[in-house]
């Protein structure tokens, strides 16, 4: 049955309604076409405030006999024993720990889960975490909330708080507080906020759950990178950056934070500058923010790629997987390899490849970008045939081994006069058909695909 309003229940109500609605309407014509008798509007104005309150305690009469738990959660007083003690809220599903103290299952699961193996009232350490339903408790709510008006039925439910995000009050008004702190103009105010903030969202995803309630957040989280100050204080820089990443694990989140106009502006300057934490933590943030599809273009058409492929270079160990994981995951995206080539890319992974650095994850990338012109082009021009040929003879990884017989391939049929040095490495170590007749199936369709070029131009020659 379509709904007509509050009141469809009762039709005594309902006619009340329509008539103190039609009124309303009635009074607010009056008052738009009033055009200078004062006291006529007043006395108006005064009718329409009376009929306004009568509409809104018939409303409210209304929901108390047939009210939601939610609607009445925040009026009504509960008894103490019906309160979880780390919540301060009224249980949804009391469970008794072997301390014999009872508590919301998802808060106390929150607290184990945490690893702590004590009672979080008595401080008593537990002897085992197992959990029993307080069905007594559960009926005295049950039936408290019947007497109050209160719809116990939705109330009493095992899965009405996320037990891995269970959020309580105290949680709420400690993440408001630090961000409260984090936009002070105080420097040291700052700084503990964003120290807070960065080990809370790390242990915690209810406080990374919380950015996701309004975009707001994130710009208050971010404020104390913003502004004129070219030099923010660096261990500030690397919290807030940490916790910037720290929220982007939360998928809920990755949305918002691409699309919060400071953030990945913030994200390039620290690639750039600031503690060597601090870059990779924000090379490591776009690698998680671009496990969205949407979200490889958007950052890629911001202009990341350039800062990532310049810290890639500098190669600091603690910063080059980040910083391979974020380039690898925006060159998922097509359009996005063409941008990573223009930057350098390909120059800068094959002089570490060559050197034997950090094969394993920058191969993976060169396979990517092979499928544009222009990378084949400068491989060519860094002499990458001789240190593929010797990834694939000697390395005991098949992954490797199949990127680069990969890149091989491309190169090779762009590029004829590479084909001699297939041949001789074929004659000294047969390396192309041991890997077509052992390597993995791809591996060996690129393997093949090489060798049967390669006999073709042999025999093109003799014939010549």
């Amino acid at each position: 049955m379509a709904r007509t309003g509050v009141f469809e229940s009762d039709p005594t109500e309902m006619v009340k309604a329509k008539e103190l609605k039609k009124e309303m309407q009635k009074l607010v014509r009056i008052i738009l076409e009033d055009e200078g008798d004062d006291d006529l509007g007043v006395q108006t104005i005064d009718q329409l405030q009376v009929a306004l309150s009568d509409l809104k305690e018939m409303t409210v009469r209304k929901k108390m006999g047939k009210s939601s738990s939610l609607d009445m959660l925040e009026t009504v007083s509960f008894p103490e024993e019906f309160l979880c003690p780390l919540s301060s809220e009224l249980m949804r599903d009391p469970v008794v720990l072997v301390s014999g103290q009872t508590f919301d299952r998802p808060f106390i699961q929150k607290w184990l889960s945490s690893g702590n193996r004590t009672c979080p009232k008595t401080q008593q350490v537990l002897s085992h975490t197992g959990l029993t339903p307080n069905v007594l408790i559960g009926e005295m709510i049950s039936k408290w909330c019947q007497n109050v008006g209160i719809d116990s039925s939705n109330l009493i439910h095992p899965h009405l708080v996320n037990q891995e995000e269970a959020v309580t009050r105290s949680d709420r008004q400690i993440f408001q507080s630090l961000l409260a702190k984090i936009s002070s103009p105080d420097l040291s105010d700052k700084k503990s906020a964003a120290k807070e903030l960065r080990l809370l969202t790390k242990r915690g995803p209810e406080f990374r759950a919380l950015f996701g309630d309004s975009p707001v957040e994130i710009t208050r989280l971010l404020s104390p990178l913003k502004g004129p100050n070219p030099n923010p204080d660096e261990q500030l820089q690397e919290d807030v950056i940490t916790t910037l990443l720290n929220i982007s694990i939360h998928d809920n989140n990755k949305i918002l934070v691409c699309e919060n106009p400071n953030a990945i502006p913030l994200l390039m300057d620290s690639l750039r500058r600031g503690t060597i934490a601090t870059r990779s933590n924000a090379a490591a943030a776009i690698f998680t923010l671009s496990a969205l599809d949407s979200n490889k273009i958007v950052i890629g058409k911001s202009g990341a790629l350039k800062p990532l492929v310049n810290l890639l270079e500098e190669g600091h160990p603690m910063a080059t997987k980040d910083v391979a994981a974020a380039i690898f995951n925006l060159c998922i995206a097509h359009e996005n390899r063409a941008r990573a080539v223009r930057e350098g890319a390909v120059r800068v992974i094959g002089r570490k490849i060559s050197d034997g650095l950090y094969v394993d994850e920058l191969l993976a990338i060169l396979a990517m970008l092979v499928s544009h012109w222009k990378a084949v082009e400068e491989l060519s021009e860094l002499e990458a045939v001789s240190w593929l040929l010797k990834i694939i003879r000697e390395s005991k990884c098949e992954r490797n081994k199949e990127n680069a017989v990969a890149i091989l391939h491309s190169i090779c049929f762009s590029d004829r006069t590479k084909w001699k040095e297939i041949r001789e490495e074929e004659k000294d170590h047969g390396t192309m058909t041991k890997l077509a007749r052992e390597g993995t199936s791809r591996a060996q369709r690129k393997a093949n695909g090489i060798l049967g070029r390669v006999r073709r131009a042999v025999n093109l020659t003799h014939t010549a």
